[in-house]
């Protein structure tokens, strides 16, 4: 069974949303939302959310799942709010805790911010599955990004994250506190281990040189063919060196202080201080 697939792209952080239905029936998944987020004035909006629910009300889906690919260090996530308004479980791959234990000490966030991923309804492991309606996903832990990256396949589409980009701009940074290059190169080699037919959806776009519209759809056969940094076979030892000294070179995206306090916590802001007010830090030299 063959999931419809509906795309959002979010110009201002280059993110594309999904939401995923099954094909016969009005069961749906919603992939890597966004909640707007000014970094001058440090103000949210729900203008990107808000346009997934009116397209989930329209089409009178009923959402079972809210899914994160990982942690995103570009933009803070909506899950929260669409839980609120449409229902559904939030889910994340099971090494969240690590990242928490990671983000918890450079935000200096101490015992209060709990690190066991409680915070999402659902930590999945490789190989588990779930169902949309009739339509089982299946799981695939593919770190390197971030140890808790997570690929969703769900029927003949894959939804990978920032683990690949369309083939023309190529793979995800590793450069961020545990992230790894070679377990990059091993995650990407199961993502093209699947049917070359596999319909692939990236979460990220930034038009490659040359390329004048955006793009999010590609495929394992194009990726193997085309992409490149991993394509034609390309090796590990290849692939690693041109992404470590490439990384060395990349500064850190613009909303990554704001987006980890966040989305570490399933999209649900810091706690507020006795007067209601709500504050993000800035540590000083700590990334």
């Amino acid at each position: 069974m063959n999931p419809t697939v509906k795309a959002f792209f979010d110009e201002a952080t280059n993110t594309v949303s999904y939401v995923v239905r099954e094909p016969h029936g009005q069961s749906c998944a919603i992939i890597d939302s966004v909640l707007d987020f000014d970094h001058a004035s440090g103000r949210t909006g729900t203008a990107a959310a808000d346009e997934i629910a009116a397209h989930i009300r329209a089409e009178r889906l009923k959402v079972e799942w809210i899914l994160e690919t990982h942690v995103h260090a570009d933009h803070l996530s909506a899950a929260p709010y669409l839980q609120d308004r449409l229902g559904g479980r939030i889910g994340i791959g099971h090494n969240i805790t690590v990242v928490q234990d990671t983000f918890g000490k450079v935000f200096n966030e101490g015992t209060a911010f709990q690190r066991d991923g409680s915070q999402f309804d659902a930590l999945f492991r490789d190989g588990e599955t779930f169902h949309v309606g009739q339509m089982r996903g299946d799981v695939l832990h593919t770190p390197g990004h971030t140890p808790a990256c997570m690929t969703y396949v769900i029927g003949d589409a894959a939804f990978v994250g920032d683990t690949l980009f369309m083939p023309d701009y190529g793979t995800a940074r590793c450069d961020f506190p545990g992230g790894s290059s070679g377990a990059l190169y091993d995650s990407i080699q199961k993502i093209l281990a699947l049917p070359d037919e596999t319909r692939i959806f990236v979460c990220h776009d930034y038009k490659a040189p040359g390329r004048e519209e955006f793009a999010w759809e590609t495929s394992v056969a194009e990726e193997k063919a085309r992409n490149i940094h991993v394509g034609q076979g390309r090796g590990k030892a290849e692939f690693t060196a041109m992404r470590d000294a490439r990384d060395a070179t990349l500064g850190m995206p613009r909303l990554i202080l704001p987006s980890l306090q966040v989305n570490m916590r399933a999209g649900h802001m810091p706690p507020a201080d006795e007067d209601g007010r709500v504050f993000l830090k800035l540590p000083v030299n700590g990334l």
